[in-house]
């Protein structure tokens, strides 16, 4: 079947897990929680995971618990040297350049950060968009409403058509009982959120050739 639009998470997801980079934005997220809320450090850990689980991100149980202002955490978790932990891909580049398909960054990061990312990676120019959680009302995976927003924004009205490429089980799992096909990457183990496995995008032309049939040119 054709695909006529692919979605792609961004960290964890365009570069492996191992280089670090979600680690340390997940201690710059107790920095903040600690320095300027004043949490203590001991039930951090804990209140970290309570928000995640329940509303899909830090930031959003941040958000309607203590009325954080979104764009200051933002700017102070993603305040990185992205150098420090990835580099250019040149084979994700040309991968990316050989899909006709209309590509997407979808993620639960703001735009600012997208951007960097891209640019340290040089991705620059190979998606058509960025769907960051300012673009989604602060809304994020996995909740329903936020993949409903995306396909709109992407111009896309039937998930039959779409592809969401993600690290994260619990973000496929809504898109695939929407109808998207949902790929795991940074994975060899099947999962039922999954209808495919890879270990890295770049191996999506081997495990996935209909993504350059026809049909999708």
């Amino acid at each position: 079947m054709p695909y006529s639009t692919l979605f792609f998470d961004l960290d964890d997801t365009l570069y492996p897990k191992t280089n670090g980079l979600w680690g340390a934005i997940r201690e710059r997220m107790a920095e903040y929680m600690r320095d300027r809320l004043g949490f203590p450090p001991e039930i951090i850990p804990e209140l970290r995971r309570n928000y995640f689980e329940t509303y899909g991100t830090t930031l959003r149980g941040l958000q309607i618990h203590h009325h954080v202002d979104p764009l200051q955490y933002l700017a102070y978790v993603h305040d990185l040297p992205l150098q420090k932990y990835i580099a250019p891909d040149p084979e994700l580049r040309d991968l990316l350049s050989s899909l006709s398909s209309s590509k997407w960054i979808f993620t639960n990061a703001d735009v600012d950060h997208a951007r960097r990312v891209l640019a340290v990676l040089d991705l620059n120019g190979c998606f058509d968009g960025i769907i960051d959680v300012r673009a989604l009302d602060f809304l994020c995976k996995p909740q329903p409403d936020a993949y409903r927003k995306a396909l709109f924004l992407a111009g896309e009205s039937d998930p039959g058509n779409c592809v969401l490429l993600d690290d994260s089980p619990r973000n496929l799992a809504p898109a695939k009982e929407m109808g998207f096909t949902t790929v795991l990457v940074g994975s060899l183990e099947a999962h039922p959120a999954a209808d495919l496995v890879i270990a890295s995008v770049t191996d999506l032309p081997h495990a996935f050739p209909e993504l350059w049939k026809d049909g999708n040119r």
